[in-house]
């Protein structure tokens, strides 16, 4: 090595594993002192000082958040909360680090919510799940748990970051609007049952016009069925369809009509509860207008629905002819045709597009096949 070459080595500190860079000059020949050397104290207090600024500023952030935050490392042992955690479950700091979490979920939740986290640690998936977790106050309260890996330069997991967010006042809220609106669906349906029971039941003092009020009986029965499919669900209300198509769907929404007065043709395409119930509601109202005011008000009035499947999109055309002449596009937009615009444009993401001609309206559907049918779930262990 030649006299007053420099150079820097890297030793590892045993006690915490910092690299500490010791840079030092060698001596020249003849000279009559060292040149310098660098203190590893000095390198590991300043690593130190760095890591306690990363932690203050993690706290600071975390602690901001309205969501209880907290953290665990690659093998999803827990080692940190935010104060939200604690303030929540009123628990002491610490108390629940490694796997004193599970404890916190209500005794109903925690072989599921342990069986999606083992998922999700197997797979380096996002961990997303709907729990019960025990307040301070002893009763348990609904949260939406989410988490996602923290991955390096070479795509390997270092941290799961997650947060528990409080839903359960809206969790609350709509179970109470499920059960006013699967009450109000339940005495719809009784009205519908009561009115088919009079016509058959005045039909037997009529005989000439039996025939005339079985017909009618079951298009009041189509219409209760039509009804139910196209109020809004939740998970407990929603109707089993199981492996239905769109076509299937069309058809039992327009059955009340007369069966001379539309067609359905074009690709089919799977749907499930998912899909069923947005659709269900658009064309419900499509063809409700169309009974009120268009293709279908009339006997010589036609209605086609057209499918069409073009790699990731489905055209679907309703178009109503031979009805009553349309002037023109209504000055005034129904809540009907503004929810089923909604139901199209944000629960689909598709998009629909109405053309009032003269003849009668054309409207045009486009969505995804796959906004027609529910992810299937991710098998977990038990």
């Amino acid at each position: 090595m030649a006299a007053g070459t420099s150079f820097a080595l890297s030793l590892p500190l045993a006690a915490d594993h910092i690299d500490v860079p010791v840079g030092f000059c060698v001596r020249p020949e003849g000279a009559g002192r060292w040149i310098g050397i660098a203190s590893g104290e000095e390198s590991r207090r300043q690593a130190e000082s760095a890591r306690a600024a990363t932690r203050a500023e993690l706290d600071t952030l975390t602690n901001a958040m309205p969501q209880m935050v907290w953290a665990t490392r690659p093998d999803g042992h827990h080692d940190y909360y935010n104060a939200q955690w604690y303030r929540f479950t009123g628990m002491p700091e610490g108390s629940t680090d490694g796997e004193g979490w599970n404890g916190m979920f209500h005794p109903e939740d925690q072989d599921r919510a342990w069986a999606r986290w083992r998922h999700s640690l197997t797979t380096g998936e996002d961990y997303e799940i709907e729990y019960r977790l025990r307040h301070r106050s002893g009763a348990y309260r609904w949260v939406l748990g989410r988490a996602q890996p923290v991955r390096d330069a070479d795509g390997m997991i270092v941290r799961w970051i997650g947060t528990c967010t409080d839903i359960d006042s809206a969790k609350r809220a709509a179970e109470q609007n499920d059960i006013l609106s699967r009450e109000l669906s339940h005495r719809i349906k009784n009205i519908f049952a009561i009115i088919s029971g009079l016509v058959r039941m005045s039909a037997r003092r009529m005989p000439a016009v039996r025939e005339f009020a079985d017909d009618l009986a079951r298009r009041i029965a189509a219409l209760g069925a039509a009804h139910d499919l196209a109020r809004p669900h939740s998970d407990i209300s929603r109707p089993l369809i199981g492996e239905a198509t769109l076509h299937h769907v069309l058809r039992e929404l327009l059955t009340p009509y007369a069966p001379d007065q539309w067609r359905i043709a074009g690709d089919d395409v799977p749907i499930d509860d998912r899909g069923a119930t947005p659709i269900a509601l658009i064309f419900h109202e499509l063809a409700t207008n169309a009974a009120k005011y268009g293709g279908l008000s009339v006997p010589e009035g036609r209605v086609t629905v057209h499918t069409r499947l073009d790699g990731d999109t489905l055209r679907i055309d309703w178009c109503e002819t031979d009805g009553p002449a349309i002037a023109g596009e209504p000055e005034a937009t129904g809540f009907g045709t503004r929810l089923a615009a909604l139901s199209i444009e944000q629960q689909l993401a598709g998009r629909i597009a109405r053309d009032w001609r003269p003849e009668g309206l054309a409207v045009r559907i486009e969505l995804s096949p796959s906004a027609l049918v529910r992810e299937r779930p991710v098998p977990v262990d038990a």
